[in-house]
């Protein structure tokens, strides 16, 4: 280990490759914001509630958070100097690469190190390819080799690396709109690859909601669909032979694994054969219904755009090759570091020219909306810093450059056709397809498409669906994950379709929502049932009651005669959204010591949604105490030495059943962060935690205390249970019993050797795996965790402290583990919110300008953890909503970002002005009972105020849109 940093600095992440790979975070190298680690517990009220977040003062006083924030100077034992680097990118994508003429930078400003693909080539620096993530998932080349094609506008195809940073600035500011730097020859058209895959989810439902299905995903199978060119293919519904899918992904965010497509079309084609003759059937029930009176079908061609997530930090990073020690050195911006370090281990593996046997990564604090999920940037710095001359190397994007090359949210081209009764109003078909755009790298397009295709139904039981997506390769700027996940796009559609066809049939378009909404029970158009009861009924009969809503016939007809040239409009919507990933984890360490310093290490990683702070919250829920000193973004921990094949999605039930023989195994290890799994899918992890320790640790030690005395003390007279026990704002109380602080608990079950501190990890596809340990001193247990690790109290007895040898923990063996059928990820999702939205607005018919005046938002999170995360998360989502709505928008190709002349000059986000930041309301439905999970919430809230906004505008102007954003220049068409 190098000087200036200590042996606990970094924790070994684990070997990939052969490679050893260490993890820190930032205050470890002497940051000023203190990420993890002890700190003072002001944040935290007196009543147990947390006053603000954790990190709250250092990041409002400027402290250092961001790795964007860090130079190599700042890192302990990185060299003083270092060098930065930046891009030339392609701004034609339909000509070869010819190579790059700097003679404008004049003698003083041509790079110290120029690097072209063939010089990466040479040194045998290429673009990693993982194996259980789709083919070039990251690209196929960092640089665009000579004489091909750029795949997409904005592909790299020169590194310049400087050694001082005036001179780089001056070089990067006269070549940012330089078009001549970048020399071009043949014209080929666009050179994109292959498209990233096509999938339909078809079910036919039983005689009732909760009958078996004739077909649906989850019983019988999800079809997998090919090309022919753009167009995509299916299993013919009578074919002979075997159809062979183009690509099979089985994924969606945070990991995932690809299937061989020949092999599924062995084991699948049987019950894709039925799907497609069951679409069959779907099509001519929709062609009947069109010549039934009494039936009415909607048929919409729908459009929304490509938008850049604006996340406040660019992408960044610095790394350091040091050729003596062989090690290489990251500081990056992620929302998966393990991820990262993972990958880069593979990317270095074998590599002859710049050998690498040790990988020490930092990360910090970040923010990205999706943009830093997976990212290829941070393998970008990696590249950059072996031609650094054995100095770090900075990458840092400029707004133009984040514009240039950032991920985007996919735009989406729908055609969508709903059939219902006109009596009735009920909901019989719904058929949709739905185009991804997903640009010139793979990322998680097709994972988004499937998203979007199992998202689509929103609240709605449809007894037959025919939902298809596929995501195509073009050469528009990349896009992936981002917030809201392809969802966002396809139920906004869904909803304006409501809308319409509540006028077509003169119902109210509440009414309709409730005689059609998803009751518990019902499944979803993959064949699952959600978790719990989805609520939706209720919350709409709470809109229908809104003032807003129920006078807004009459408030119209006001407004308008009081304000000629603006009419007004009052619009509904209501969505739910998944959370989850279908291969969710959780990880952590929680212990106390005899003087009750309670520490805490923990996997989640802060992308800006308060996690951190939530989960020191949900400990302090259940034992009386948030941590003393608490380590975020954790990617190894000691005591749980965990190996995985990382293919939760597509491992088969007989491989699973092998592999879970060994006890170390589990399906994944770490998740990704994404805006909505900490609550619900992280904390549960931590609760488990916690409630162990309460359970085996606090309870015990209390009973203890309570028996002191004469005739068996305080709580002889009476019935105390486990059950009875309540947290109160430094300790453990309830029974009657007089409370105890956390400190004199502690030192009692140091005093009795008791369990004092755990270690465990969760699975979940959809469900929790179980597994039975056997633990001295507390017995046999079944536990929904899949790795458990005990350490013991200092009074406990030589022979348990003799088996604390993992970490200075006892790994417990588990036995009997049950890990959920791989089966379940045909279901798509599980685990919903629902939220709902009422929005007031005014379109002055002259300007086409939209004025949103106040909205409203309905929201079920569930039992709440920080009720000001839960605000901040609705108001920051509502305003990217509005943004989607009204005014964001992307070109996607020559004259898109990708042309590098980019910048918020032209790309407009919504002001505080836009999004009636004064006259914003909320309503959230109280828990159903005290034992409510939290659920996901940081995605939904941004999207039924899309849809909503677009019902206010028909209301006001009596126009449908179908194609996003509404502006101005579309209003005032439409009213010519």
């Amino acid at each position: 280990m190098r000087e200036g940093i200590s042996r606990r600095s970094f924790i070994k992440l684990g070997t990939f490759a052969g490679i050893t790979v260490m993890f820190g975070r930032l205050p470890l190298a002497e940051a000023l914001e203190v990420h993890s680690g002890r700190h003072g517990l002001e944040w935290m009220g007196t009543d147990g509630q947390a006053r603000y977040r954790w990190d709250a003062v250092r990041k409002v006083t400027g402290a250092k958070v961001f790795a964007r924030d860090f130079r190599a100077k700042d890192l302990p034992g990185w060299p003083e100097a270092q060098s930065h680097a930046f891009f030339l990118k392609a701004t034609r994508a339909d000509r070869t690469f010819e190579g790059v003429d700097l003679s404008m930078l004049g003698p003083d400003l041509q790079p110290d190190r120029l690097v072209l693909h063939e010089d990466m080539a040479r040194d045998g620096v290429a673009v990693p390819q993982p194996a259980d993530l789709v083919t070039e998932f990251y690209g196929k080349d960092f640089l665009t080799p000579k004489g091909t094609t750029p795949p997409m506008y904005g592909q790299p195809v020169a590194l310049l690396v400087y050694d001082d940073f005036d001179r780089f600035e001056a070089a990067k500011r006269m070549l940012r709109f330089e078009k001549g730097a970048v020399l071009y020859g043949q014209e080929t058209g666009f050179k994109p690859p292959a498209n990233y895959g096509a999938a339909r989810y078809v079910r036919i439902g039983g005689a009732t909601p909760t009958d078996p299905p004739e077909f649906s995903p989850m019983q019988d199978a999800v079809i997998w669909g090919g090309f022919d060119g753009d167009a995509p293919t299916w299993p013919p519904a009578d074919g002979k032979g075997i159809f062979v899918p183009q690509s099979v992904v089985l994924k969606h965010r945070g990991g995932g694994g690809v299937r061989d497509p020949i092999k599924v079309a062995h084991e699948t084609y049987e019950p894709m054969q039925r799907g497609m003759e069951a679409a069959v059937l779907i099509e001519q029930d929709i062609e009947a219904a069109r010549a039934d009176g009494d039936k009415f079908v909607l048929q919409r061609q729908a459009f929304s755009q490509s938008i850049d997530p604006s996340a406040l930090e660019p992408d960044n990073g610095n790394a350091w090759y040091d050729a003596e020690t062989r090690t290489l050195h990251l500081l990056i911006a992620a929302q998966s570091p393990y991820e990262v370090a993972r990958v880069a281990a593979l990317m270095v593996k074998g590599n002859t020219r710049f050998p690498v046997e040790k990988i020490e990564l930092l990360s910090g604090t970040t923010v990205g909306y999706g943009s830093k999920d997976h990212s290829i940037f941070p393998f970008y710095t990696i590249a950059a810093c072996f031609y650094g001359n054995g100095r770090p190397v900075r990458m840092a994007n400029d707004r133009y450059e984040q514009f240039q090359m950032g991920m985007k949210r996919h735009s989406i081209q729908m055609d969508v056709t709903i059939t219902a009764d006109r009596k009735t109003g009920q909901f019989e078909i719904m058929k949709g397809f739905y185009n991804c755009n997903g640009g010139g790298r793979a990322n998680f397009s097709f994972s988004v498409a499937q998203v979007a295709a199992t998202a689509a139904q929103s609240i709605y039981y449809f007894p037959k669906s025919d939902l298809g997506s596929m995501a195509l390769a073009t050469a528009a700027v990349e896009a992936g994950s981002m917030r809201g996940y392809g969802t966002l796009q396809v139920m906004t559609i869904t909803e304006l379709m409501v809308d319409e066809i509540a006028a077509e049939l003169d119902m109210d378009a509440i009414e309709l929502r409730r005689r059609n909404a998803l009751r518990a029970g019902y499944p979803n158009t993959q064949g699952a049932v959600q978790l719990g009861d989805p609520r939706n009924v209720e919350m709409l009969d709470r809109a229908a009651e809104h003032p807003v809503w129920r006078n807004r016939a009459q408030a119209k007809a006001q407004y308008d005669a009081a304000h000629p040239g603006r009419r007004y409009g009052v619009g509904f919507a209501q969505v739910q959204k998944d959370y989850g990933s279908g291969a969710d984890t959780s990880a952590l360490t929680l212990a106390f010591d005899a003087e009750g310093k309670l520490t805490m290490r923990h996997c989640v990683q802060e992308i800006g949604t308060g996690a951190t702070t939530a989960q020191q919250v949900l400990v302090g829920r259940i034992l009386g105490k948030v941590p003393d000193e608490a380590y975020f973004g954790e990617t190894a921990f000691a005591s749980l030495p965990l190996v995985s094949n990382f293919e939760p999605y597509t491992i088969t039930q007989a491989q699973q059943d092998d592999l879970q023989k060994d006890p170390f195994w589990v399906p994944f290890i770490l998740p990704a962060m994404s805006a909505s799994n900490s609550a619900y899918f992280i904390g549960f992890g931590t609760s488990q935690a916690a409630q162990f320790l309460l359970e085996h640790a606090l309870w015990p030690a209390a009973r203890a205390i309570w028996s002191e005395g004469e005739s068996g003390g305080q709580i002889a007279s009476g019935e105390v249970t486990l059950a009875d026990l309540r947290a109160f704002p430094g300790g453990i109380g309830g029974g009657g019993m007089s409370p105890i602080p956390f400190e004199q608990l502690a030192r009692k079950a140091h005093e009795m050797g008791l369990v004092t501190g755990v270690s465990l990890h969760c699975f979940s596809r959809w469900e929790w795996a179980r597994a039975e340990f056997d633990i001295p001193g507390i017995g046999h247990l079944t536990l929904p965790v899949d790795a458990l690790a005990v350490r013991y109290g200092d009074g406990a007895p030589a022979a348990l402290k003799q088996r604390m040898t993992v970490g200075g923990y006892d790994y417990i063996r588990r036995s009997n583990v049950q890990f959920p059928p791989t089966q379940r990820n045909n279901a798509g999702v599980t685990t919903y919110t629902p939220a709902a939205c009422i929005v007031e607005l005014n379109v002055n018919t002259f300007t086409g300008q939209v004025e949103i005046m106040q909205h409203h938002t309905l929201l079920d999170p569930g039992t709440v953890v920080v009720p000001e995360l839960v605000s901040g998360q609705l108001q920051g989502g509502t305003a990217m909503g509005i943004g989607h709505a009204l005014m964001e928008e992307l070109p996607l190709y020559e004259d898109g970002p990708g042309d590098g002349t980019w910048n918020f000059n032209r790309y407009t986000l919504p002001r505080a002005r836009d999004v009636a930041v004064w006259s914003q309301t909320a309503d959230y439905l109280a828990p159903l009972s005290e034992t409510s999970p939290s659920k996901g919430m940081g995605e939904v809230v941004m999207i039924p105020i899309i849809a909503a906004t677009g019902n206010a505008i028909t209301h006001a102007i009596g126009k449908r849109f179908y194609a996003l954003p509404v502006t101005p220049e579309k209003i005032k068409k439409a009213l010519s």
